[in-house]
């Protein structure tokens, strides 16, 4: 029999079993000291790099301070030398704003009173008819009675439905519409002049008959009461403009029934005289240069292509050369001058044309002053 203690056949075969690993022994652990001594030196080493590091650094720190210093040296002589240069040149005047103060001290407005108006038919016919007993007005309350009736906008359904205005209601409109201080009144006349202008120039529509048409003199006498400068000096700048008066307020209304007006005479209505189409050109391309009138850009340019286009060829051709010269004269020459260029837009060819003729002018007056002896 098999003893028991004997080993398993598998357990014959096996050579772990027969012939076991024995584990090798341990290293001996670092001592302290060891320890110590290794970490003393990694320290100094690190000590050591790191004061070649900062030696390097500060060489190339001096370097660094060496060319600032030369290029801080060579910046300040060259600042030098242009303040010098600066100082030699005495001809170079300081750039300032454009702008010119071209409107002066104002005068007194006429008289706004007009006792020939209680004789229009419109107004008698209403006091001659019964109803009147009910209303009860009377022709020195006529005046009030028809600002009434401009302002709510029936005076202008009663000429359309007439077809005519009288002499005494376009007068009393007309200086209603340039020198009233009341901005209701006078808006109300501008949109009356301006509705029966263009009745005449609308297809479609019934013309007016105007009995009396405002001439160019009315319209410049209003600007001399504005205080419009129409010889301003070149000197008058806007910073300078401290004692210049204006612009008034009516002046808006002036520029919208020029442009009307304007429109008119392009349907053949001679109402305004070649020479007049001109100054009034010079006007408004001379209230382009005050900044106070700024706001009013949009009206200005309409009112310009206005009369632009009121010339006819022929008008034009003999036109355009005296507008530049006269606009080439008045502006000085400084930042007025590219406004003054700047001012004319359009892109028809006469605005174009009036543009490089007012650039051309300028340049020449340019050349002439620095070509003048001092």
């Amino acid at each position: 029999m098999m003893d028991i203690d004997e080993p398993l056949d598998f357990e014959v075969e096996d050579s772990l079993l027969i012939n076991p690993v024995v584990p090798s022994k341990r290293k001996n652990l670092m001592g302290l000291d060891e320890l110590l001594t290794e970490h003393y030196k990694e320290q100094s080493k690190l000590i050591e790099n790191e004061a070649r590091k900062q030696a390097k650094a500060r060489k190339c720190y001096v370097s660094d301070d060496e060319d600032k210093n030369c290029k801080e040296a060579m910046l300040a002589s060259l600042l030098d030398d242009c303040q010098k240069q600066m100082k030699a040149i005495h001809s170079v005047e300081e750039m300032s704003e454009w702008g010119l103060c071209v409107f002066g001290e104002q005068k007194t407005t006429p008289p706004l009173s007009f006792p020939e108006l209680g004789n229009w038919s419109i107004l008698q016919s209403f006091m001659n008819n019964e109803l009147n007993s009910l209303v009860g007005l009377t022709k020195e309350q006529g005046c009030t009675f028809l600002e009434g009736l401009l302002k709510n906008g029936w005076l202008l359904k009663f000429i359309f439905k007439c077809g005519c205005v009288e002499k005494s209601l376009a007068t009393w409109t007309f200086f209603l519409m340039l020198y009233s201080s009341k901005e209701e009144l006078r808006s109300s006349a501008c949109e009356f002049w301006c509705a029966i202008l263009s009745s005449k120039i609308q297809v479609g529509m019934r013309p007016i008959e105007i009995d009396w048409y405002p001439s160019y003199p009315e319209l410049k006498s209003a600007l001399e009461t504005y205080g419009f400068l129409f010889n301003f000096s070149s000197n008058i700048s806007a910073e300078n403009s401290s004692g210049c008066k204006g612009p008034p307020q009516n002046i808006i209304t002036w520029i919208k029934f020029t442009a009307v007006y304007c429109q008119v005479r392009c349907n053949k209505q001679s109402i305004l005289l070649t020479s007049d189409c001109q100054e009034l050109a010079e006007v408004i391309l001379c209230l382009f240069l005050d900044r106070r009138l700024q706001g009013l850009s949009v009206l200005m340019r309409n009112c310009m292509q206005s009369i632009i286009s009121s010339f006819t060829e022929e008008e034009w051709i003999n036109s355009y050369s005296r507008i530049a010269k006269s606009i080439a004269s008045r502006v000085p020459t400084d930042l007025n001058c590219l406004r003054a260029v700047q001012c004319i837009s359009g892109v028809d060819p006469r605005t174009k044309h009036l543009k490089s003729v007012v650039a051309f002018e300028i340049l020449v007056n340019c050349f002439e002053n620095k070509l003048l002896p001092t």
